[in-house]
C-alpha cells in the first residue's frame, strides 16, 4: 500500500511541475514530419510520432468465442500528440479499480487488439506478470516508452495490453514478427531496460498463430 501511495505522489507532483517542453524532449521525435504534424504544430500541440488508440474490454467469464470478444472490445479515445495522451491518460481508471477480467489495450492506430488483424497475424507478444501491488507503475512506464518511441526497433510494435486478473495483473507488448529471433530477443532486451525489470521477474513469448490454436493468450508460452 505504501508503494502505491508513493507512485502516486509522485504522479500528482511530476503533473503539477512538468513543463511541457521538457515533455516534448522526451516524447517527441524530430525526424517525423507529415501533415498532421505540421498542423498539429501550427495549433501549438505536440506531435507523437505515432497516433495511438486505447481499446476497453470487459469479457463475460467462461465465454470464448471470437464474436463475443470482438464484440466486447470498444475504442475509448484516439489521440497523436503529448496533450492528448496526458488528457486520455489521467481519464483512465487504475487497475486496481478495473473488474476482473478486463483488458486495456493501448496500440498504434489501425492496428485492432485481435490476433487476427493483419498487423498482428505473424507475430506474438512478450509477457510479463505482475502482482498487483506493482502493476500500476510498471504499466504507466511501459505506456510511456511507447508513447516516447523509447523502446528499440518500435516499428516493429503493435501496441500493449494490461490484462486484469484475480490473482495478478499480466502485461504484455505485441510485435508484427514471431519468426524474426533477432528482434524478437531484441524487444524483450528493450522492455527490461525500460522498465527497469528486476531480474526475479520471467517474461514468456508467445506467437499469435500459437493462441489461435490453443484459444488461450497467456498459456503454453515458453520463457525467454
Amino acid at each position: 500500500m505504501e508503494i502505491a501511495e508513493r507512485r502516486d505522489d509522485e504522479i500528482r507532483d511530476a503533473k503539477e511541475s512538468a513543463n511541457i517542453d521538457n515533455i516534448k524532449s522526451q516524447y517527441v521525435t524530430d525526424s517525423f514530419s507529415d501533415e498532421r504534424y505540421s498542423l498539429e504544430l501550427k495549433d501549438g500541440l505536440h506531435p507523437l510520432r505515432y497516433k495511438f488508440a486505447i481499446w476497453y474490454t470487459r469479457r463475460t467469464p467462461g465465454v470464448r468465442s471470437q464474436t463475443s470478444y470482438e464484440d466486447n472490445i470498444k475504442k475509448i479515445v484516439e489521440f497523436s500528440t503529448v496533450e492528448g495522451f496526458w488528457a486520455s491518460y489521467c481519464h483512465l481508471a487504475r487497475s486496481s479499480l478495473l473488474p476482473n477480467p478486463t483488458d486495456l489495450h493501448f496500440f498504434k492506430d489501425g492496428i485492432r487488439p485481435l490476433w487476427e488483424d493483419g498487423a498482428n497475424c505473424n507475430g506474438g507478444k512478450w509477457i510479463i506478470r505482475f502482482s498487483k501491488v506493482v502493476s500500476a507503475r510498471f504499466w504507466e512506464d511501459l505506456l510511456l516508452a511507447l508513447v516516447g518511441d523509447q523502446l528499440d526497433d518500435a516499428e516493429n510494435i503493435c501496441g500493449a495490453v494490461l490484462s486484469v486478473r484475480i490473482n495478478e495483473d499480466i502485461i504484455s507488448v505485441w510485435n508484427r514478427n514471431a519468426s524474426d529471433h533477432q528482434a524478437v530477443m531484441g524487444l524483450r532486451d528493450s522492455i527490461k531496460r525500460h522498465l527497469k525489470l528486476p531480474h526475479a521477474y520471467v517474461m514468456e513469448y508467445k506467437p499469435h498463430d500459437a493462441s489461435l490454436r490453443d484459444n488461450s493468450s497467456y498459456r503454453n508460452t515458453w520463457r525467454g
